[in-house]
Formats: C-alpha cells, sequence, structure tokens
C-alpha cells in the first residue's frame, strides 16, 4: 500500500538520474508501485526494508545552492574488520572454496566515523556531500536521497548498474575486477567477473523470456578516479507480467556483491561480516513509471549517515587464487579517494 501525505515536506529530496527530485507525494516499501504511475526515487538496503520515493516536482539537476560539505578526518574511520580479521576472514572463504562449498565470496567492512562539529559555512546535510562527491569522484550511476522522516540519508558514488529497465528489457552491468592502472588486472580478477556473469545471466533467466538473455558485453575496462574495472554487461526481455517488484525478487542482492553461488555465499558472508551492511551493497536509484524506465546502482561508493554518525563499505570478491594481503590492499584502494572527499577538502560542489 502507497502512503499518501507530505509529511517529511521541503526536507526531502532525491537527485537521482540526473534530475533533482522535490515536493514528496508518497512513500512505500512495495516495490510493485514502481509499475503504477510517476517519478520514484528508489532505496533498497541490503539490510532492511525498501524505499520508494515519489515526488511531484523533477527537473534537471542544478549547482548545489547550500554551503559546502564538511566531514570526518581520514584517520577518524573505524573498520567492522581490523586488517588482521580481514585476512583471516579471507583465509576462511579460501576454507570454503575448497571445500566445493562456494566458488566466489565477496567480504566486506564497513567504516564508520562520527560526524564532527561543522564549522560556519559548512554543512552536514547528506546532499552537501552528494554534491562534494559529483566532484571529487563523479560516477555514473551517482545518488543522493534524503528522506530523514523514513531514516534515509544516503549519497552514492556508484560506478555500477544493477539494473536498467527500457519497457520490457532489462540489463545489468556488473564488475568485477579491480586494478590501479589498466594493464595491472591479474587472471583472478577475470575469474571473478565470469563467474558472476553466470550468476546475473541465471538470475535474470527467472523474470526474462527463455533464450532472451544475452552477453552484449563481457570483460570491458572501464576507469574511474584513482581506479580501473571490469564490467560486463547481461541483458534480456522480461517475460509478461514480470515487473520491477519480479526483477527485485530475482536478482537482490546483487551478484557482484555477494558471491557464487548466491545463496551458499550469503551464509559464508553471514558468518564472516560482524555488522549490518545496511545501505551498502545494496541499490539506490530512480524508476520513471509513466514510461517504463528506470535505473538502480549497486551501492557501493556509498556513504550514509544515521545517528550522528557517517558510515561507508568497502570489500572484494575473494577466489581461490586470492592472498589476504591483496585483498586488504584493494580495499583501501577503494576507498582511499572517497573517504578524502568526504573529508570535505573539495573546493566545488553540486547537487
Amino acid at each position: 500500500m502507497v502512503g499518501r501525505g507530505r509529511s517529511a515536506g521541503p526536507e526531502a529530496l532525491a537527485v537521482v538520474g540526473g534530475r533533482l527530485c522535490t515536493d514528496l507525494l508518497d512513500v512505500t516499501s512495495d516495490l510493485s508501485a514502481l509499475d503504477t504511475e510517476g517519478f520514484w526515487a528508489v532505496v533498497v538496503p541490503y539490510d532492511g526494508t525498501p524505499v520508494c520515493a515519489r515526488f511531484g516536482s523533477v527537473r534537471p539537476a542544478v549547482p548545489w545552492p547550500g554551503a559546502p560539505w564538511h566531514g570526518p578526518p581520514v584517520a577518524s574511520w573505524e573498520s567492522s574488520l581490523g586488517e588482521a580479521e580481514f585476512r583471516t576472514g579471507v583465509e576462511r572463504i579460501r576454507e570454503h572454496i575448497a571445500a566445493g562449498e562456494v566458488y566466489q565470496v565477496n567480504l566486506t567492512r564497513v567504516l564508520a566515523a562520527e560526524l564532527p562539529p561543522a564549522p560556519a559555512g559548512r554543512s552536514h546535510d547528506v546532499a552537501a556531500l552528494g554534491a562534494a562527491l559529483a566532484v571529487g569522484n563523479p560516477a555514473p550511476f551517482s545518488a543522493v536521497v534524503r528522506l530523514p522522516d523514513h531514516g534515509v540519508q544516503v549519497a552514492s558514488a556508484s560506478p555500477e548498474r544493477f539494473l536498467a529497465r527500457d519497457g520490457d528489457v532489462v540489463r545489468s552491468s556488473p564488475i568485477k575486477g579491480t586494478a590501479s592502472s589498466p594493464d595491472a588486472f591479474l587472471p583472478k580478477d577475470r575469474a571473478e567477473n565470469v563467474m558472476i556473469v553466470d550468476l546475473v545471466r541465471n538470475d535474470l533467466g527467472r523474470v526474462c523470456e527463455w533464450g532472451s538473455v544475452e552477453v552484449p558485453g563481457l570483460l570491458e575496462v572501464e576507469s574511474h578516479p584513482g581506479l580501473h574495472h571490469l564490467v560486463s554487461t547481461v541483458e534480456g526481455r522480461l517475460r509478461p507480467g514480470a515487473g520491477w517488484a519480479e526483477t527485485v525478487g530475482a536478482t537482490f542482492p546483487p551478484g557482484s556483491v555477494t558471491g557464487a553461488p548466491k545463496l551458499a555465499a550469503l551464509e559464508v558472508i553471514a558468518e564472516l561480516e560482524p555488522v549490518s551492511r545496511r545501505f551498502y551493497c545494496g541499490a539506490v536509484g530512480w524508476v520513471d513509471a509513466d514510461r517504463q524506465v528506470g535505473e538502480l546502482n549497486v551501492a557501493i561508493r556509498t556513504f550514509w549517515i544515521e545517528h550522528g554518525r557517517i558510515h561507508f563499505g568497502t570489500g572484494g570478491g575473494i577466489t581461490w587464487d586470492s592472498t589476504p594481503e591483496g585483498e586488504w590492499a584493494e580495499t583501501e584502494l577503494k576507498a582511499r579517494r572517497l573517504l578524502r572527499v568526504a573529508a570535505g577538502t573539495a573546493t566545488e560542489t553540486r547537487a
């Protein structure tokens, strides 16, 4: 059921798909609402209830008019898994692989820091953080969703597409494989990617027409600020009657941030990760129900604010060829630039 009302008033805001969304109309946890009418900002936590917010005003995003972001120093972040614990987790996953229980598991750690007092002229507004990310770490699937009355304050600089839909065509573009330069990928990176492509093909096959699932792009190199990724694309044609709720239900959580086989990987993740991923590794994006189009990211490179603290996740896919030191270094590489941006050192901001 869609809850009507404007209790969040002018505080509610989303910047998704290059659009600025204001004038909140409805909020619901029912993903089938995305096949009704209107323009929706969507947040699907890895752990928690989906939040779909329909907005009455949707226009191109504009330069951020507020005070610039002020965040915690890089050295103040604490990790849910220290280096020794993370390395032990990598070895434990390799044991599961040796036992034939899994082929790959994504191991992550959640970083958190207290928000320091904001000096005059600076802000803790998550929209200001999103604007700082747009300058300091631009990303193709960036998003900001601010719904204070619903516990959502998320700013994402994700480079990864989870699900895109155009009519009855759906596609997913999993990222597996990260390197500091385009020629530094290892055989392990390519193996990771191919495993997850097979998983995504299977997931989409649960809601797509038989024989329609294809892989138009495999192991393509994409460059992003400070690092490079291997990206593949899987697409298919939805069966009649399959909408957003069915498609998300068949494919969530994203395979690139869980592992293969997915259910077994989820069990290992629950065993090894001591805290909830919360919004990290979920999905954030937009749906235009009137046009039957939309795009959800994989919520990596993503910050969220709760109870006066800011959170960020980092991780990677562990395979038999993984080394504890190499996997720890990859999580550091993925976090390094983003934590600097979140410290509030950028001099320009956009929303």
